[in-house]
Order: structure tokens, then C-alpha cells, then sequence
């Protein structure tokens, strides 16, 4: 699986988990140059507090267009240390 934005791979990898619809790739399968922090959170009632990530692509800024659970609830162990995609991104095969 693929995970692209502004025509460029941000994530790849052949083990994905979906939940609830989307892919999470493991978190190393993640190129961390295309990615910033946020400060936004966001709270899931069964996996915990989702952190954010922001691309930044050839100039261009897709804010909170990637999220991760730090410390997934008891339950949601299937998404510690992987992380999923929005806001555009194209996730293919």
C-alpha cells in the first residue's frame, strides 16, 4: 500500500492494518521529511488521544493530514505504533 499526496509517497508499506476504513502504516514506513508535529489532538472513546502530523510537500502544507495513538487504549493495540491519513491523501495498492 501506498500513501500519497501532492504526488508524492509519504508512507509505504505492504503491512497495513484498516480500521474503521482507514490504513494504518507502521510509523517506520513513514518518511519523517515530509512531516512536521501539530499540536492538534483529537479523542477517540475506544483507541485514546490521537496526535496529529502536518506534510509539507514541494511548499505545500496538508495540516493534520496524518494521525497516530502515542498510547492506545487496551483494545486498540492493532494501531500502537502506526499511523493513518486524510484530508486528500490517496491511499492505493
Amino acid at each position: 500500500m501506498k500513501a500519497m499526496w501532492n504526488g508524492v509517497v509519504v508512507a509505504e508499506s505492504e503491512d497495513t492494518v484498516v480500521v474503521e476504513g482507514n490504513h494504518y502504516f507502521p510509523l517506520d514506513s513513514l518518511d519523517r521529511s515530509l512531516v512536521q508535529p501539530s499540536s492538534t489532538h483529537t479523542m477517540c472513546g475506544w483507541k485514546g488521544q490521537a496526535s496529529y502530523l502536518t506534510l509539507e510537500v514541494d511548499g505545500k502544507t496538508n495540516a493534520d493530514a496524518a494521525w497516530f495513538y502515542p498510547e492506545p487504549l487496551a483494545g486498540a493495540e492493532e494501531v500502537a505504533d502506526r499511523v493513518a491519513f486524510w484530508r486528500g491523501v490517496q491511499v492505493t495498492d
